[in-house]
């Protein structure tokens, strides 16, 4: 019948392919960026879009994003060093940037940074889990002392007895004898920064910058209290939804509960292979 009509058999066969709708695609992508608030780029956006069926690349990704203005707060990297008092006491850098313990509640690591509240400087202070990157404790207030410490640290839920060391920079509101008994009384071993390395303390310099761009920039707060009801609103959100990078995109919280099933999948593996097998003897 082709060679009749004098047409190709592939023509004949041709089936016209109708190109798949972006609209679902386009969607999603607008949710989750949205539920990022807006602060998601594109490998954090493939990542949730896999857990929602949708297997796309990054460049399609930023396509899209292109389309619909949608533009991440986040800039190319930067640092800038101000000046501050230092803590001069002949503490090692025992951390070493390890930044990967074993398991949680071992190793904290902590920092200050500072929020313009009412057109004044205000401190926020963040005690972070090495293992996930899970805020235990933090706090708000006007000035960088002690006191702003010691508050954070009675917001943590975990046991203190539990944890090995606890890592800071050579700032001097480390540098008292408040934080030195509560290590002691705790047992807690103190790693300190080198002079002017930033990058030991490489964990809580890139969570203040995170918090920056998500939190700080797009907000203005009034009063102390205004900023501490929203920045318990922002820790409940780093710990259970942000996905992290060095966490293969889980949460905090979902990559502890994650480790902590497999720590019980193998108790009962090594229980099961040590359990005694019973025999009975039969006498006749």
């Amino acid at each position: 019948m082709c060679r009749a009509l004098e047409i190709s058999r592939g023509s004949y066969y041709y089936e016209v392919i109708k190109k798949e709708s972006d609209a679902e695609l386009e969607q999603a992508i607008i949710e989750e960026f949205a539920k990022s608030k807006n602060n998601y780029g594109t490998r954090k956006l493939k990542n949730r879009l896999r857990k929602r069926a949708f297997i796309v690349s990054c460049r399609r990704i930023g396509r899209i994003m292109n389309k619909f203005h949608l533009v991440s707060k986040y800039d190319k990297r930067s640092y800038k060093p101000q000046q501050s008092g230092v803590n001069q006491a002949k503490i090692e850098n025992t951390l070493n940037r390890e930044f990967n313990p074993e398991e949680p509640m071992k190793v904290i690591v902590t920092d200050l940074t500072y929020v313009k509240v009412a057109n004044k400087w205000f401190y926020v202070y963040f005690i972070l889990d090495l293992f996930n990157r899970e805020i235990i404790g933090y706090s708000a207030g006007p000035n960088k002392t002690a006191d702003l410490v010691l508050q954070a640290l009675a917001t943590v839920k975990g046991d203190l007895h539990t944890v090995n060391m606890f890592h800071t920079d050579r700032g001097k509101e480390f540098d008292n004898h408040t934080i030195d008994e509560l290590l002691d009384t705790f047992d807690i071993v103190r790693s300190l920064s080198r002079k002017g390395n930033p990058y030991d303390n490489a964990v809580a310099e890139s969570t203040y910058k995170s918090f920056k761009f998500e939190f700080f920039y797009d907000n203005t707060f009034h009063t102390l209290y205004e900023l501490q009801v929203q920045l318990m609103d922002y820790v409940h959100w780093w710990n259970h939804f942000r996905p992290h990078g060095s966490l293969d995109y889980e949460s905090p919280i979902d990559y502890r509960k994650i480790w902590e099933r497999e720590q019980f999948k193998n108790k009962v593996r090594k229980s099961v292979v040590h359990q005694p097998v019973k025999t009975s003897l039969i006498f006749s």
